[in-house]
């Protein structure tokens, strides 16, 4: 090893960061501030560091060494971040559960990962009947917490871990019909902790309201991150308005988000309750999936701009994550701000570039990406190919450097040799006042191959069919119209926990039906 690569490597220990070293800084700094908060249960920053050593001290225990995994099936709960904490102390990889699947699709994810230890509340406890492959399992209730009980037991030094050491895997949908495993290093979570300080100003004043599943990317990255930080972490089992409302009156709170399966609930409450906002530095995200008209009536009644994101459990917040749609107006430009923390590139099919104005597949290059697929190498070297993430979601980008959403590249619709992007027509669909979802799926279709069905739900006096080819042609190329107009009862769409509508679920829905003939588009 030369003299120059020898002072790198002692340099690259120096600049390491342990995430568990920040966290005990904020318990020396703050011992006593509030930091995680459940039904009438406030834990202190000193109390929550005692919680997590007998954690992890249990989990070392139970023989877990660093890049061991454990898993966790629960409705949220403290444990989830304890757990998080405990694992960073030991360096450990914890899996997050998502109790919404089915026994097969659970059965895989734990398969996939080989814990040798699994949490479980006993509400979901019965769920794991039959999994051999769980591990050693702890039920989250009275008898752990009495191991938790007393002084945290000495625990050997860990040796210092790599920004490269994985932290979290968590969940994705598979082109196999599986979720895949998508692993989070401690370098990830540090960046993505960045973007929310310096897009949205999050600090240590603020609460974060975990009330949205803590097994999914948004609420246990944050939570943890707030922790991090010296925040407070409020832990809800699910979207419990009038608490919600409680904590928007009397907290600055860094981040909220609704779903759109949730929005009209969450109306009508809110144009009950008129919540006067404290503070609220983010609100909501990934803007294409709201009706324009539904971003209009949240942020009129918050007072506040909403975030006109676009990012995935694979990225984190980028690739754009700063943008803001005013609050109380009917947006009608979705076009993204490009974040800081990423290289994007536009391709064509063929992988090159391609000029602004054209559609191209996103790439991206950036400290908070995923590290790949916990073992799938293949997906990982696909994801991966050529030294890019390739996202597989289609963007053009504007002269200003603003980038517009096209669709996923697995949605694109090849009808007769055109290309017709199923947002296109989703996006024509919801101008119209009394259509609250709409949803562009493909057919097969003799003569054009395949050609796309306009699934909508409405509210009021729904249009005819007619009325909304007629809106399309008037917006659209005449290729681009829908076929064919199916209605459904509003909230019947399939959606997955983050609020994205199932589209292989509405394809197959749109295949069975009996369609009148086809015309010429």
């Amino acid at each position: 090893m030369s003299v120059g690569q020898q002072q790198a490597t002692i340099a690259q220990r120096a600049a390491r960061l342990s995430l568990y070293g920040l966290f005990e800084k904020q318990c020396r700094l703050h011992p006593a501030r509030p930091a995680l908060a459940h039904l009438d249960q406030i834990v202190s920053y000193a109390d929550l560091r005692q919680r997590a050593e007998r954690l992890a001290a249990l989990l070392h225990g139970q023989g877990l060494r660093p890049g061991d995994r454990v898993c966790i099936l629960s409705e949220n709960h403290p444990i989830f971040l304890e757990l998080s904490l405990a694992a960073l102390r030991l360096g450990l990889i914890v899996a997050t559960l998502n109790w919404r699947l089915a026994p097969r699709e659970l059965a895989h994810c734990i398969a996939l990962v080989q814990p040798k230890v699994t949490l479980v509340s006993p509400r979901h406890r019965n769920s794991l009947a039959g999994i051999s492959q769980a591990g050693i399992l702890l039920e989250i209730g009275a008898a752990l917490e009495q191991q938790l009980a007393g002084s945290a037991p000495a625990l050997p030094a860990m040796p210092d871990g790599d920004p490269e050491d994985g932290l979290f895997i968590i969940y994705t949908s598979g082109t196999t019909g599986l979720p895949k495993g998508a692993l989070l290093s401690q370098r990830a979570m540090l960046a993505r902790l960045l973007v929310y300080v310096t897009d949205y100003g999050v600090d240590g004043s603020d609460t974060f309201l975990a009330w949205s599943p803590l097994f999914h990317m948004a609420s246990v990255e944050l939570g943890l991150g707030t922790l991090l930080l010296g925040g407070k972490v409020v832990v809800l089992d699910g979207a419990d308005l009038p608490v919600i409302c409680d904590y928007l009156e009397r907290e600055s709170l860094s981040n909220l988000i609704f779903f759109p399966g949730m929005v009209e609930q969450t109306l009508a409450y809110l144009r009950q309750r008129r919540p006067k906002v404290k503070r609220l530095k983010k609100f909501g995200a990934l803007a294409d999936l709201f009706a324009p008209r539904e971003i209009a009536d949240m942020t009129a009644l918050l007072g506040v701009p909403f975030t006109n994101t676009f990012g995935s459990t694979e990225t984190g917040m980028p690739p754009a994550s700063a943008g803001r749609l005013a609050a109380g107006e009917i947006p009608t430009d979705f076009a993204k701000t490009e974040s800081l923390l990423c290289d994007v590139l536009l391709v064509d099919e063929a992988g090159q570039p391609v000029p602004d104005g054209l559609p191209g597949e996103l790439l991206m290059r950036g400290p908070t990406l995923f590290s790949g697929y916990w073992n799938a190498p293949e997906a990982t070297e696909e994801a991966f190919a050529g030294g890019w993430y390739h996202t597989g979601d289609v963007f053009m980008r504007r002269p200003d450097g603003r980038l517009d959403y096209v669709d996923r590249r697995k949605y694109l619709i090849k009808s007769g040799g055109e290309n017709i992007y199923p947002a296109e027509i989703e996006r024509v669909a919801l101008l119209h006042p009394h259509i609250a979802e709409a949803v562009v799926v493909r057919r097969r279709d003799a003569r054009w191959g395949e050609v796309p069905v306009l699934v909508v739900a409405a509210e009021g006096v729904a249009p005819t069919e007619q009325e909304l080819i007629a809106l399309c042609r008037a917006e659209l190329a005449p290729y681009k119209r829908p076929k064919h107009v199916l209605f459904l009862p509003k909230g019947s769409l399939p959606r997955n926990n983050t609020g994205k509508i199932i589209r292989p679920d509405v394809e197959s829905w749109v295949a069975a039906q009996p369609l009148a003939g086809d015309a010429a588009p």
